[in-house]
C-alpha cells in the first residue's frame, strides 16, 4: 500500500452474532453496519463500510485511528490490513516474507492462516501457507513457538484474496446497539449506574437516562459529564437523551412527612416511579439501575424486593452480583471513572440508622402520607438534554470549589446535629442543609461563605444557589474527610 493510501481495517463479528439464525443474523449485521457508519460520521470520517461473509471492511483515511470502531458493540476484534494480494501461494509467501521478516527477527513466532466464507472460492490450503511462510521466515527468527509466540503472522483468505496482518485489537463484543429494544437508566453519575448502563448497551439495549436531581446545578453538570462520555463513546447508532427531574420538592415532602429511617427505601421507590413515568413516554420496556446486593444499606434483598414493587416495568440490575473492584475496573475501561469519582452522594437523605429490612406494609403506610402530585409535577417539568449535541461550554461547572479556608470566610457545617457534635471545624457554625437553603437570603451579603457536608454534594448545591443570588459562596471540595485532612496537615 502506498504512503498516502487509505487504511483498510478488517472487523470480526462477536460470537453473539455468529450463533444467530440466518434471518436474525442478517438483521443484526445490518444494524451493526449502520452503527459503524454513525461512529465514523461522528468522528468526521467517511462512512466507507461493507460486509463480506463473517467480516466487515472499513476504509479509513491515512492517519485515522481505529478507536471508534472497536467501541461499536457487535465487533469482537479489529485488524489493520498490512498487505492485500491474490490467494496464490507463492505470492502470499513473497508478500508475507517482505512484510513480517523484520518483526520476527530474533523472536519466536507462529503463522496462522484461515479461510473465511465459501471454501470453493479459495484456491490455497491455509496449512500450506503456514508451512511455506513459516519456513521462509524461520532464518531470521529465534525459532517457532506455536503455543506462546512472541509474534504471530496472520493471513485470512476470502473470495480469491489474502489479507495479511500482525495484530488483533480487542473490541467490546456483545450485540449491536438497538437490536434488543429500549430502556431508561436511572443515572446518578456515580460508578455503578454508568457501568450498569454500559453493560446493557453491550447487550444491544438502547437507552435514555433519567437523573433525579437532589444536588442542584453542580450535581446536574457532574451527571451530564458522565452521560456525555457514555453518549459520545458508546451510543453509536442512537441519540440518547438525559431527562433531569428536579427532586428538591420531592425530597422536602419526604423529609416533612415520613420516618427518617425509611428515607433511602422511599427515595429509591420515588425515583423508580419517576423512571416508570418517563419509560412510558419513551416507549421503553425496562428500567436499568446500578444496584448490587449488599453494597449499601438500602440494597439488602428485602429492601430491593420492596423497592422493586414501585413499578410494573421490568427492572434490570446487571451489577446485582458484582464486587466494587470489578465495577471500578469497568468504569476505568469505559472512561467514566475520573468523572464519577467527583460526583458525590447526596448526604442529606442518608439517615444515621437506615432501615435494612423494610416491610412492604410499612413503606406503603409511609408513602400514603405523601402528596403524589409533588412527584408528578416534578416529572412533568423535567429538563431534556440531547447528549450527542451537548457542547463542552454547556458542561462547565461554576468555580464553586475551594480546598482551603480563607481567613475571613464564614464557615457553615450543613450536616445533621449529631454529625456536627461528633466533629466539626473549629471555625464552623451549624446550620442544617434544608434550613440553610431557606435561610440564606437573610445572610449578610458583604461576607464570603464556605460550606461543607459529608460528601460535598449538598454544599455544592447550596453554594451554586447562593452564587446565582449574588453571594460570594463556595463549597469545600471532598467534604468533611478532605476538610479534616486539610486541618491536620
Amino acid at each position: 500500500m502506498g504512503k498516502d493510501a487509505s487504511t483498510l481495517v478488517l472487523l470480526r463479528f462477536s460470537g453473539d452474532i455468529h450463533i444467530k439464525a440466518r434471518a436474525t443474523r442478517h438483521q443484526f449485521v445490518r444494524r451493526l453496519l449502520q452503527n459503524l457508519q454513525d461512529a465514523l460520521t461522528s468522528e468526521g470520517l467517511p462512512p466507507r463500510v461493507r460486509a463480506s461473509h463473517d467480516r466487515i471492511f472499513v476504509e479509513l483515511p491515512p492517519g485515522a485511528r481505529i478507536d471508534p470502531l472497536v467501541r461499536v458493540f457487535g465487533v469482537q476484534s479489529a485488524s489493520i490490513v498490512e498487505v492485500r494480494c491474490t490467494d496464490e501461494l507463492a505470492g502470499i509467501v513473497r508478500a508475507g516474507t517482505a512484510n513480517f521478516a523484520e518483526r520476527v527477527r530474533g523472536r519466536r513466532f507462529a503463522v496462522r492462516a484461515r479461510r473465511v466464507g465459501r471454501r470453493d472460492r479459495i484456491r490455497v490450503d491455509p496449512r500450506d501457507i503456514e508451512r511455506e511462510l513459516g519456513a521462509a521466515l524461520l532464518p531470521a527468527a529465534a525459532g517457532v513457538d506455536l503455543g506462546a509466540p512472541e509474534f504471530t503472522a496472520r493471513v485470512e483468505l476470502m473470495d480469491g484474496e489474502a489479507f495479511l496482518f500482525g495484530e488483533h485489537t480487542a473490541a467490546s463484543g456483545g450485540l449491536p446497539l438497538g437490536v434488543e429494544g429500549r430502556a431508561v437508566t436511572l443515572l446518578s453519575g456515580g460508578f455503578d449506574s454508568a457501568v450498569a448502563s454500559w453493560q446493557l448497551l453491550r447487550r444491544g439495549v438502547a437507552q435514555d437516562y433519567v437523573f433525579c436531581n437532589l444536588g442542584g446545578i453542580a450535581h446536574e453538570l457532574g451527571v451530564l459529564r458522565v452521560a456525555k462520555v457514555l453518549a459520545d463513546n458508546w451510543h453509536y447508532g442512537q441519540r440518547p437523551k438525559l431527562l433531569s427531574v428536579d427532586f428538591e420538592a420531592v425530597a422536602a415532602e419526604l423529609r416533612a412527612r415520613t420516618t427518617k429511617r425509611y428515607w433511602q427505601v422511599l427515595l429509591k421507590r420515588l425515583m423508580l416511579r419517576a423512571a416508570d413515568h418517563i419509560a412510558r413516554q419513551r416507549r421503553a420496556s425496562a428500567i436499568i439501575t446500578g444496584e448490587a446486593v449488599g453494597q449499601v444499606s438500602s440494597q439488602t434483598l428485602q429492601n430491593l424486593s420492596v423497592i422493586s414493587r414501585a413499578t410494573d416495568h421490568m427492572i434490570l440490575r446487571p451489577l446485582v452480583g458484582a464486587n466494587k473492584d470489578e465495577i471500578i475496573d469497568t468504569a476505568r475501561r469505559i472512561e467514566t471513572f475520573e468523572l464519577s469519582k467527583v460526583v458525590g452522594e447526596y448526604c442529606d437523605l442518608v439517615p444515621h440508622r437506615p432501615a435494612t429490612a423494610a416491610s412492604f406494609d410499612a413503606i406503603e403506610s409511609e408513602e400514603a402520607r405523601m402528596d403524589p402530585k409533588v412527584l408528578a409535577a416534578s416529572v412533568d417539568q423535567c429538563h431534556h438534554f440531547d447528549l450527542r449535541d451537548l457542547g463542552e461550554e454547556e458542561l462547565e461547572i461554576p468555580e464553586l470549589e475551594v480546598t482551603h479556608l480563607p481567613v475571613d470566610a464564614t464557615v457553615i457545617d450543613l450536616r445533621g446535629r449529631n454529625e456536627f457534635d461528633t466533629w466539626h471545624h473549629e471555625k464552623a457554625m451549624w446550620l442544617e442543609f434544608h434550613r440553610a437553603l431557606a435561610a440564606y437570603p437573610s445572610f449578610e451579603r458583604d461576607r464570603s461563605y464556605v460550606l461543607y457536608c459529608d460528601y460535598g454534594l449538598m454544599s455544592a448545591h447550596l453554594a451554586g444557589v447562593m452564587r446565582k443570588d449574588g453571594f460570594d459562596a463556595f463549597h469545600f471540595r471532598g467534604g468533611t474527610r478532605a476538610l479534616r485532612r486539610a486541618e491536620e496537615s
